[in-house]
């Protein structure tokens, strides 16, 4: 008779996997227990980034073909193992959270239990959860764009950054697109990181102005977005290793800069990534000890604005920003205006 609990051992402890046998990826036919095997493979990778972070959880109890099923979850439920490190976050509004903090491969496991696919940090650490040391850069084609497209972009952002002193660590989103993470240090708070990754975002732009975008509104991109708008507080993205909820079971994987011209997104999933790890290892290995500073970004953010240029659109559930425009995409200002004029 089938078991419906299996005991993997990880980091000394012994995390129990509960319906083991559902499937989470009809395609590959691969199961919940086949998911927390990957991440017991590749575990200690998938901590470079993520080791210590409050993370949320996106649970997808059904799998990858229930989109409707899945949500995220801030609070860790009350039922949980003692040996659970947990982490309080306070937001703007007064109110506040307890947030999973992955200290180890366990507490990894945990979450894919819960029906976690892929992990989902904050860019601070635990013990200070106001000051990011990671600036991320996502670059994300339109449709009429692509993964290739992508990977062009993400050599401009590797030259943008060399000139300001920080090193980009890229790797596939494990979706259309790519990710550049970059260390910093925990001397600035979102609002900074945030301004420095639009100052870089635009400075892409203008070197690439027909391949980059920094426009907010999905109706005025064109090519590939550079998304400043996931350095704002309370926004992640999946973490290095993670496997995406998506049919194919893609990775986000690390990729060294010489990969990254004829790097195949397609390549890199659940079933390929562990072992190519086991043959070249983790390229993103160093990024802890490339720690950079954001002067120089915050300094070329300080001549967009001398030049007039104002903040740009934040995310709907933010507080309108100093200086932000008008947050209504430009078709809906055109409607309004038309209203406010016949009235």
């Amino acid at each position: 008779m089938a078991t419906d609990v299996e005991v993997l051992e990880a980091a000394g402890r012994e995390v129990r996997i509960t319906n083991p046998a559902k499937i989470f990826f009809p395609r590959l036919g691969l199961t919940k227990l086949d998911l927390a095997r990957y991440y017991a493979t590749v575990g200690e990778h998938v901590l470079v980034g993520c080791h210590r972070r409050p993370t949320t959880l996106y649970r997808w109890p059904n799998g990858v073909d229930a989109p409707d099923d899945a949500f995220y979850q801030k609070r860790v439920p009350t039922s949980r193992p003692e040996w659970l490190e947990t982490t309080i976050v306070r937001f703007p509004s007064g109110r506040s959270a307890e947030f999973l903090v992955v200290a180890d491969v366990a507490h990894l496991l945990w979450a894919i239990n819960l029906g976690c696919i892929d992990i989902n940090p904050w860019p601070v650490r635990a013990d200070d959860v106001d000051h990011p040391d990671e600036l991320r850069v996502d670059l994300d084609p339109t449709p009429e764009f692509s993964f290739a497209h992508a990977r062009e972009v993400a050599e401009v952002v590797r030259e943008v950054l060399a000139e300001h002193d920080l090193v980009g660590w890229p790797k596939s989103s494990g979706k259309r697109g790519l990710h550049i993470y970059v260390r910093i240090a925990r001397e600035w708070g979102f609002q900074q990181v945030r301004r420095s990754a639009l100052a870089l975002a635009r400075e892409v732009e203008r070197r690439e102005p027909d391949l980059a975008t920094t426009a907010w509104w999905k109706e005025e991109r064109f090519g590939v977005f550079v998304d400043y708008n996931q350095n704002a507080r309370d926004r992640t993205i999946a973490s290095a290793y993670s496997v995406r909820p998506a049919p194919e079971g893609r990775v986000s994987c690390p990729l060294a800069w010489d990969e990254v011209p004829t790097a195949d997104a397609d390549a890199l999933t659940i079933l390929t990534v562990p072992d190519r790890v086991a043959e070249i290892g983790d390229p993103g290995a160093g990024i802890d000890d490339a720690v950079g500073r954001l002067d120089s970004l915050l300094a070329l953010a300080d001549e967009d604005e001398k030049g007039g240029v104002s903040d740009a659109p934040w995310p709907p559930m933010f507080p309108k920003g100093e200086g932000e425009p008008v947050r209504a995409a430009p078709s809906r200002r055109k409607t309004q205006g038309r209203r406010k004029s016949g009235s």
